[in-house]
């Protein structure tokens, strides 16, 4: 049995990666989570699983629960990981997510123990693209144009600074957009998914608030992520540095029509412009050859099956809010 630790546990990748984890029969599944945390995503699994309490940003938390799992595997997926949050809050964002990443190399060093680490970083390092350097290759410029995006060049370049320095078994993997049920409602997909769910049971009028439309990203589901995760650290080289993406992108119109298509509404969009950011990047679409040459992975789910999933998932969770609000209400004018 192999001991995998995984940071962000909780978090939309992490609770999905959990469940390909368990799926297997060679791996023991530990987890880091803050205090804080809800644990509602991975409750299903929390009998099966190790669950342990710590602030990525406290090097003494990390190191004491890095020396006591003594992980065969990490799969650093903790994040600040909105890009809208990041012109809010970018000193948490670059703590949260440069730092964090410190303490895990620091801590696997101080525990004298070589595990082999995923570094989850993004598509948004590419930042600005230029037409004629379509698709994305790893040996692209990185030209940041968020918070976030600066935070995730610092992980990724750390990552091969400590590979480079101490032979840390380091895999960088540049993950484009990856979306499915259970993706927090400030992400797109999941976002108009929701809308147009509430809109169906009625709570709300049928207007559906968009930011930047025009934009194009590379769609991968969750769940051909997390298998592409594993794969990275089973298959690819440390010091690397590897795209995961379906390699075709999307207009984010396209995507919205595609779900408004999955219900009988009729349904008026209309651009809200506190959804739009300062700077906004405006095609990714990556090329995978690289990882797809080195593990032999490809995408399985298709976009449209990943979609109606996501709209699936909002219209099952907002059903059962309403019954429980319809319940609770019953209850207290009973008493």
């Amino acid at each position: 049995m192999q001991r995998v630790l995984i940071t962000g546990i909780t978090g939309f990748a992490g609770s999905h990666l959990v469940e390909y984890l368990l799926s297997r029969s060679d791996v023991e599944v530990h987890g880091i989570k803050r205090w804080r945390s809800n644990t509602e995503a991975i409750a299903p699994y929390l009998e099966r699983i190790s669950i342990h309490e710590c602030d990525l940003r406290d090097q003494t938390s990390v190191t004491e629960i890095i020396a006591r799992v003594k992980p065969e595997k990490i799969f650093h997926l903790a994040a600040q990981s909105f890009v809208p949050t990041s012109w809010n809050a970018p000193a948490e964002t670059l703590t949260t997510n440069i730092l964090g990443n410190l303490h895990i190399f620091e801590a696997v060093r101080g525990a004298g123990i070589n595990p082999f680490i995923q570094i989850a970083c993004s598509s948004e390092e590419y930042g600005m693209v230029y037409e004629h350097e379509l698709p994305i290759r790893e040996t692209n410029q990185l030209r940041p144009m968020s918070p976030y995006a600066v935070s995730k060049v610092g992980q990724d370049l750390l990552a091969y600074q400590y590979f480079m320095s101490y032979k840390l078994n380091v895999v960088r993997t540049r993950a484009f957009n990856h979306t499915g049920p259970r993706r927090g409602e400030v992400f797109v997909c999941s976002n108009f998914a929701k809308q147009i769910a509430e809109i169906e049971l009625g709570l709300r009028p049928p207007l559906l608030h968009v930011g930047n439309l025009e934009a194009k990203r590379d769609f991968t589901d969750v769940r051909d992520t997390v298998r592409a995760y594993w794969l990275a650290l089973e298959k690819c080289e440390p010091g690397q540095v590897y795209n995961i993406c379906s390699g075709s992108c999307i207009a984010i119109r396209e995507l919205l029509e595609k779900l408004l298509a999955m219900s009988s509404q009729k349904i008026e969009v209309r651009q809200d412009a506190a959804r739009l950011r300062p700077s906004d990047v405006p095609v990714l679409l990556g090329d995978n050859t690289l990882f797809r040459t080195v593990t032999g992975w490809q995408p399985r789910i298709s976009f449209d099956t990943t979609l109606l999933d996501i709209l699936n998932f909002w219209r099952q969770k907002l059903k059962q809010s309403v019954a429980a609000a319809h319940s609770a209400a019953g209850r207290a004018s009973q008493g």
